[in-house]
């Protein structure tokens, strides 16, 4: 499928990144008044675009090209040793997939987790960040004996699933690996469901909050306009 003629791009004004100390960034974004569809937003994060809300980027930091847009083939994933003890630890959470809108109970479950990970509390519009109006977002809860743990928000595209976001309490998600899990069971789930990829976001190899993507292997980096393996 080619992309529509009238889509266009805009480059945002520089801003303090939030990876990597001492740089700035800058971001493509789509034409917001663009009329965005499901299929067009699976071509375009084929092209290394993620959304926010519904607003659809990439990073372009030049000369810095830290940012690397990820995909896991699913077919071709092998568990590590770690991350199958981690699948089987987790094997007594019951998983609910609403498909429908967010619930107060994630909000409560976010400014909890917000808060132990970033000391903030600055919670309030985060609804908006999750959702996207013309996209299939589901909210992936994990429940032990009915008691909400966490919630992996995900895209379900054409032929691929993508992660938006995932939190979860604190403690538990320490004690159970809540969000190593939560990747596991978009990958599971992706497999299960004859898509082809699950895209995880951005890696960053220099920043310890986003270069833990590369041990789900095998993955694929969007390397100035190529797929590749990452073999870090």
């Amino acid at each position: 499928m080619k992309l529509p003629h009238d889509l266009q791009l805009f480059s945002t004004a520089q801003f303090p990144c939030a990876y990597l100390a001492g740089k700035v960034a800058r971001n493509t974004v789509i034409d917001p008044e663009f009329k965005m569809q499901s299929n067009i937003y699976s071509q375009l994060i084929k092209s290394g675009f993620r959304r926010s809300g519904a607003q659809v980027y990439r990073p372009q930091c030049q000369p810095c090209k830290e940012c690397i847009s990820t995909r896991i083939p699913v077919n071709s994933f092998r568990f590590s040793k770690s991350q199958r003890r981690n699948f089987k630890k987790n094997s007594d959470l019951t998983v609910v997939i609403n498909k429908g809108d967010y619930k107060p109970a994630y909000q409560e479950l976010y400014a909890e987790y917000l808060q132990s990970r970033h000391d903030s509390d600055d919670s309030e519009e985060v609804h908006e960040f999750f959702k996207a109006d013309w996209c299939s977002v589901y909210y992936v809860e994990f429940l032990e004996k009915g008691r909400l743990l966490g919630v992996a928000v995900i895209d379900v595209l054409e032929s691929e699933v993508s992660a938006v976001y995932t939190f979860f309490l604190p403690n538990e998600g320490s004690k159970r690996g809540l969000g190593t899990y939560a990747l596991l069971w978009q990958i599971d789930y992706a497999k299960k469901n004859n898509k082809n990829y699950v895209y995880p976001g951005y890696w960053i190899e220099n920043c310890s909050k986003m270069n833990y993507k590369s041990k789900y292997r095998p993955i694929e980096g969007y390397f100035d306009g190529i797929w590749s393996p990452i073999r870090r």
